[in-house]
């Protein structure tokens, strides 16, 4: 068996999934790659099987979360005002153990109107709490809106789902 070759095919095979798909199912791809390939290496490290497992399961669920996001596009000065009240108003409302969970992510992802530019589920903007202001002026357009509570990834921002 070549083992390299193998390995190429397996690959390329992967890659050309990914792109023939939709976002979700480029999600379901991408995580369960993820998933496994984080198993595979916790397992070459010495770890147990359920160990493994669990890794790659926590580290599939992050990938496929990531992957929701559609596209960005920039906010019109209507998004902004309608986020950032939203966002206010929320983390305002927030009981206080739940805020100071809030406040330790220090991100909050809350819904702002979609446009005709977008597809997905939702429009959502990041707020930072602690600065108290959104950050930059990009809506992301989601295919499938993360729960409340949930933690999801925007750019390089991992943000709290409040929603609106």
């Amino acid at each position: 068996m070549n083992i390299p070759l193998l390995k190429t095919t397996a690959c390329a095979s992967v890659l050309a999934l990914t792109a023939a798909c939709t976002p979700t199912e480029q999600a379901t791809v991408g995580g369960a790659g993820a998933g496994i390939l984080a198993g595979s290496i916790a397992s070459a490290a010495g770890l147990g099987a359920t160990e493994s497992a669990l890794i790659g399961l926590g580290v599939g669920t992050v990938t496929a979360v990531t992957i929701y996001v559609i596209a960005k596009h920039q906010a019109t000065e209507r998004q902004r005002q309608i986020a950032e009240a939203r966002a206010e108003k929320v983390y305002a409302g927030l009981p206080a153990e739940q805020k100071k969970q809030v406040q330790k992510k220090r991100y909050i992802a809350v819904d702002t109107p979609k446009d005709s530019r977008f597809e997905g589920q939702k429009a959502v903007m990041v707020y930072d709490t602690q600065n108290q202001k959104l950050v930059g002026n990009n809506v992301y357009d989601i295919q499938k809106s993360p729960s409340v509570g949930s933690t999801a990834k925007f750019d390089t921002y991992n943000a709290t789902y409040l929603g609106s």
